[in-house]
């Protein structure tokens, strides 16, 4: 792979630029707004606007509403031989950018697991990828060349490749990412509606829950609303837990003198467990390249 184009300059995008410099690969920055492809360019040491003859890879790097249209618009272009993207949700990219036409072949949908919630070129960094999930959702109609294209880009990026299905990797998502960040969100809402001299005493515990909520609305407007139905199926239990424990307080507090304090005991222990289990869950070791024939998911 010698030669790849960015459509889009933001944080992942330039991310994943910078990371391709560092192999030696040629680099065209794409985005609509000038100043950011310019930032990203240099960022990346690459170069701005399209390259003069098809580049071996093109990454759109846009949120999940934006991908199919820009894939259309760049397929007809002949920007790239082949493709992928890096949006967090997959079902409804595929099935806009099958609706937009958009040559499927060509095409394999990808979702780099790292990011920040600080947004654009300035918040990137090489090594952003560095031995962390990357999916991709390859199924019966993606071609050879698309795919060991999106391979080498993984390799390169040190990432570790996850492939799945692309229901599958929302189901995933919905649970590990954006659930969460509604959580998060939801938290941090309630918190600053407080007086200030109550917000005053927030301390690390309430910074650390508090911080994805810092996303960019735009952003993750799309990301949500692309995955809309998994990610109400992911809320579902925590609202169930949240509920549950919500009578268990009221009956406490509703309760005599001298009862044992055991409000939300089994809600905690299970808080526990699953964060043992999140902080010392070890990744998988990579497996190695599929084969040339692509795998058959749905």
């Amino acid at each position: 792979m010698r030669t790849v184009a960015v459509v889009g300059g933001g944080l992942i995008g330039t991310s994943i630029g910078m990371d391709l410099h560092g192999c030696g690969v040629r680099v065209h920055v794409i985005d609509r707004d000038p100043v950011t492809q310019t930032v990203a360019a240099e960022r990346c040491r690459g170069y701005e606007g399209a390259p003069p003859e098809p580049a071996d890879l093109a990454v759109i790097a846009v949120p999940p509403g934006a991908v199919a249209p820009v894939l259309r618009e760049w397929q007809s272009r002949g920007l790239a031989r082949c493709y992928t993207d890096v949006a967090s949700a997959k079902e409804s990219v595929h099935r806009a950018a099958t609706a937009a036409g958009c040559a499927l072949d060509a095409f394999v949908g990808g979702h780099p697991m790292a990011g920040s919630e600080r947004p654009g070129p300035y918040a990137a960094r090489a090594g952003l990828f560095t031995g962390r999930p990357w999916v991709l959702t390859p199924d019966r109609h993606t071609g050879t060349a698309a795919l060991s294209a999106a391979l080498a880009l993984v390799e390169a990026c040190g990432a570790r490749l996850v492939v799945m299905g692309r229901a599958e990797h929302d189901r995933a998502v919905a649970t590990t990412s954006h659930a969460p960040h509604v959580v998060a969100s939801a938290l941090a809402s309630a918190v600053g509606a407080a007086p200030q001299e109550v917000v005053e005493l927030c301390g690390a515990g309430i910074r650390d829950a508090t911080r994805i909520a810092a996303g960019e609305t735009g952003l993750w407007s799309d990301i949500l609303g692309s995955n809309a139905s998994a990610v109400a199926a992911a809320l579902e239990p925590l609202i169930t837990e949240l509920t549950a424990a919500l009578v268990q307080l009221r009956e406490v507090a509703g309760a005599p003198p001298g009862s044992p304090p055991r409000a939300l005991a089994g809600l905690l222990d299970r808080g526990g467990e699953g964060r043992a289990r999140i902080m010392t869950a070890q990744p998988a070791a990579a497996p190695a390249p599929p084969p040339v024939a692509v795998p058959s998911y749905a």
